[in-house]
């Protein structure tokens, strides 16, 4: 009997060293094909080949095959991808953007105290040179391209000056701004602030490092302000360093809960994470805001502590995205970022909604259905599911907001009217309590209205689409004059359409002009003033029975 075991465990042995064999030998092989057709076009090809955007381009074709997030990044892109895991960087601290009407960049977003601001710089201006050496139109050039060229010139060491000479819309002479660089840390927490006297709220937009201090700080200003329960808004929070999740719910849950287990193909991948500080406060009533923009590290967080019964989870279903990423350092600078395991939140469950390595006929990614998920339970019993990102406890769907609005946004007409209103009036009310008067909306319509703005209509839309399918059934003919009255009915008519939609419009400009007086703070505070779902969130905390019902307390 021992014999023929040990026979067994041999049999296994070699199996397992030749299928590393053959593993090896393939990618020995096709690595050697590669290189050989490489040398091959070199040597032969009718025209010269250029190494440095080939190799990377088949790099990226390769990748491609496998999930989104595993990604190639070459030498010169690094500092982005520092930039976006730490929150740091060295430059002016604004957002810029191509702008059309001039063919050049824009001062999009400076950051409240950073470089930019202090000098005095606004939304809207235009940059024209940067450190003596004009910036020049973009022409032909790739937008991204371009934008990346003027933002690296931008940036530098920190203590660095330069002059940034701008053009002011309203403004006839050029203006002349000396920066000083520094280091740039971009707010994880640009929002936290009293809802009512006894709940407070929180705003926290990416998960880089230090965010779970920033989060205690402004938890601690609340409740010395009062707060006696609180609301985090992770909505349209993409994620980032998954430590800062585990952190983050440590503030809420006792030291040594599970919270994040990776499991992945080595052991190395292998880790298990544990709350590992004291918490700032196991007792306060807490709600989380998500929806299908949340995801990542914003999934661990409510994901475990919807586990741990430890919040209601109040929204739209998660992303669904359970995968993480390390960086590999490559040769001559670049870096693999590449997913290197799965992650489960406390009841084991392992909220990825795509498999990437299953694809439809069409190429897609695998979803998997509702029906085929497993059912998990959190620490009080209650029914949780995976795949398909977290489900929250209440379902509140975010307002639906009309085509024009997404139309106004992609132009450049609603930023230049709220530049134009900055420009003219040098202070406002506070952002609470901010709102344009019906006088400004009509010189809104009227600055609308002489511009190239165009914009669809969902009912214009399907009517030529509906007009199509009677065409293609044959019923075209004979239903035109129909067709042509009720095209007639719905042609563009923008006054009508602005005054249907005035108290989401009169919304969108009143964030957009708080943007410039009172930077991203002030954005959030005009913007969650009208916010259905904080509403719900309120009523909620505002009833204890219901609350902990939720929770099976």
């Amino acid at each position: 009997m021992r014999k023929r075991l040990l026979y067994v465990i041999l049999y296994l042995v070699s199996l397992t060293a030749y299928g590393q064999k053959s593993h090896s030998y393939e990618i020995g092989k096709n690595i050697d094909l590669f290189n050989r057709v490489y040398r091959t076009l070199d040597e032969y090809y009718v025209d010269t080949l250029h190494a440095e955007k080939l190799i990377p381009d088949a790099i990226q074709y390769l990748l491609g095959g496998l999930d989104p997030y595993t990604e190639y990044i070459p030498a010169e892109d690094t500092r982005n991808l520092q930039a976006l895991t730490t929150g740091k960087y060295a430059g002016i601290g604004a957002v810029i953007r191509y702008y059309k009407d001039k063919d050049r960049c824009m001062i999009f977003e400076p950051y409240e105290n950073m470089p930019a601001a202090v000098a005095g710089v606004r939304a809207g201006d235009i940059i024209l040179s940067i450190a003596g050496k004009d910036t020049g139109k973009k022409g032909d050039k790739p937008t991204d391209e371009y934008t990346s060229s003027i933002s690296n010139q931008l940036r530098g060491d920190p203590n660095t000056s330069f002059i940034l000479e701008v053009e002011r819309p309203g403004v006839k002479d050029t203006l002349r701004f000396e920066i000083h660089r520094s280091n740039i840390t971009m707010a994880a927490v640009p929002y936290s602030a009293m809802l009512t006297d006894s709940i407070g709220f929180i705003k926290l937009t990416t998960f880089t490092r230090g965010c779970s201090d920033h989060v205690l700080k402004a938890l601690q200003d609340l409740k010395k302000q009062g707060a006696k329960s609180l609301v985090l808004d992770l909505r349209d929070n993409g994620g980032g360093l998954a430590i800062e999740a585990v952190d983050l719910v440590n503030l809420f849950v006792p030291k040594g809960e599970l919270i994040l287990s990776m499991k992945g193909k080595y052991k190395t991948s292998n880790v298990k994470y544990f709350s590992r500080n004291k918490p700032e406060d196991l007792d306060i009533p807490l709600v989380i805001l998500v929806n299908g923009h949340s995801a990542s590290s914003s999934e661990i967080t409510c994901g475990a502590l919807q586990d741990l019964d430890r919040a209601v989870i109040m929204g739209e279903r998660t992303f669904g995205k359970g995968l993480v990423q390390q960086p590999h350092e490559l040769p001559y600078g670049s870096v693999l970022k590449l997913t290197t395991s799965h992650y489960y939140i406390p009841s084991g469950r392992c909220i990825q909604a795509l498999d990437y390595s299953r694809r439809t006929p069409s190429g897609e990614a695998y979803r998997t259905p509702d029906s085929l998920t497993h059912v998990f339970k959190t620490s009080a019993g209650r029914e949780v599911r995976d795949g398909g990102g977290v489900t929250p406890d209440i379902k509140v769907a975010s307002d639906s907001l009309p085509n024009l609005i997404y139309y106004l946004r992609a132009s450049d007409r609603l930023q230049d009217y709220c530049t134009q209103y900055r420009n003219l009036h040098d202070t406002i009310a506070d952002a609470k309590s901010f709102c344009i008067s019906d006088k400004d909306f009509e010189e809104f319509k009227q600055f609308i209205a002489g511009s190239d703005f165009t914009y669809d209509r969902q009912s214009f839309k399907a009517l030529q689409e509906l007009r199509k399918i009677a065409k293609h059934e044959g019923y075209g003919d004979s239903a035109t004059a129909e067709f042509d009255a009720l095209e007639k009915k719905l042609s563009h008519d923008i006054n009508h359409d602005f005054n249907y939609w005035k108290k989401d419009i009169v919304q969108e400009l009143n964030a957009e002009i708080c943007l410039r007086y009172y930077y991203r703070r002030g954005y959030y505070a005009s913007i969650l003033q009208k916010d259905k779902v904080i509403h719900e969130a309120v009523e909620l905390l505002r009833n204890p029975k219901r609350y902990n019902k939720i929770l099976r307390k």
